[in-house]
């Protein structure tokens, strides 16, 4: 009797239902493979929850929803690299969510708290932000196949990623739920920043990704950071609307120091190339310098190695 749903082929591109193309029966999989795909799962199901709790109108436990959501995405890929278990179904998995997490839900959110005052106008600022998520994911996708990137590319993303996105694409809320009063001039407001946030996404802005930032410490700094992380932490459940907003006004500021940081390292970086490219291309210009202490031979200083046989045919054929 077949079973009722296919096997589990995280990084095997055969269609399910076909044999492998060598004949070999399928391993079983380690459990340590399916743990962060579930991590990716929950994160989804936190997204999806938010929405629900914004059509409620709890607001506050939709954004507590998304925060949930971005912990859990920012956990599953690390803990995939950690126990040795990441598969290109997790890859496209983890792009799904983020997609539903940081695309979709904020948008959701945004509508039903400040935007549906607006109607037609308000829904389309949320579909905006909604397509362009999808269009910056989609785009990272394709990215990550491109070979040869230098090495300082490797600490920036090409626009703003979705979870940064996301977490300041919620400002207006923040600033709603701190005491700013919701008027038709704010919603507005909230429109056009959603889609210039949207648009900040798609765009070619660099942004500082941090992933190489902190992977060695020094051991001094050690117990500084581990007492600021608990702060923030603490800071961040005590005050949660001041420090989410604070951090994603920080973040807009720093944007125009990230684009600087950028063509600063990308114009080392070329100037690195153009020393190199001279110096490969004065090696093989200049010729091979002789030894001191030796001349140069001559072209005609060689005799043929004819001659001589030659010297001996004549004195045989003239003998005293």
């Amino acid at each position: 009797m077949a079973a009722p749903f296919p096997p589990f082929e995280p990084d095997d591109d055969t269609p399910a239902g076909r044999a492998p193309a060598n004949g070999t029966r399928l391993r079983d999989i380690p459990l340590r493979t399916l743990f962060p795909n579930i991590l990716t799962l929950l994160a989804i199901c936190s997204g999806l929850t938010a929405i629900r709790f914004a059509i409620e109108g709890r607001i506050q436990l939709a954004l507590g929803a998304i925060i949930l959501a971005a912990i859990l995405d920012g956990i599953d890929g690390r803990v995939a690299r950690f126990l040795k278990s990441t598969t290109r179904f997790g890859a496209q998995m983890d792009s799904l969510a983020d997609f539903v997490n940081f695309g979709v839900a904020p948008a959701m959110v945004l509508y039903f708290t400040l935007l549906d005052e607006l109607r037609p106008f308000g829904w389309i600022s949320a579909l905006v932000y909604a397509m362009c998520a999808c269009l910056r994911l989609a785009r990272f996708n394709v990215q990550l196949d491109t070979p040869n990137r230098p090495d300082f590319q490797q600490d920036f993303f090409v626009g703003v990623p979705a979870p940064a996105g996301a977490m300041v694409v919620l400002l207006p809320i923040y600033l709603v739920l701190l005491g700013l009063r919701e008027t038709l001039f704010l919603d507005v407001l909230v429109s056009g920043y959603v889609m210039a946030i949207g648009l900040l996404m798609v765009s070619s802005l660099p942004t500082y990704s941090g992933k190489t930032l902190g992977k060695r410490i020094p051991r001094s700094i050690a117990m500084p950071m581990i007492l600021a992380a608990v702060i923030f932490v603490a800071l961040l459940l005590s005050y949660p609307w001041q420090v989410l907003a604070l951090c994603a006004i920080a973040y807009l500021a720093a944007l125009p120091f990230f684009h600087n940081y950028y063509y600063k390292l990308e114009a080392q970086h070329r100037r690195d190339e153009d020393v190199a490219r001279r110096k490969r291309s004065e090696g093989r210009v200049k010729p091979a310098a002789a030894a001191p202490g030796t001349a140069p031979k001559k072209a005609g200083a060689a005799r043929p190695a004819a001659t001589k046989p030659a010297r001996q045919k004549q004195g045989r054929a003239a003998p005293k």
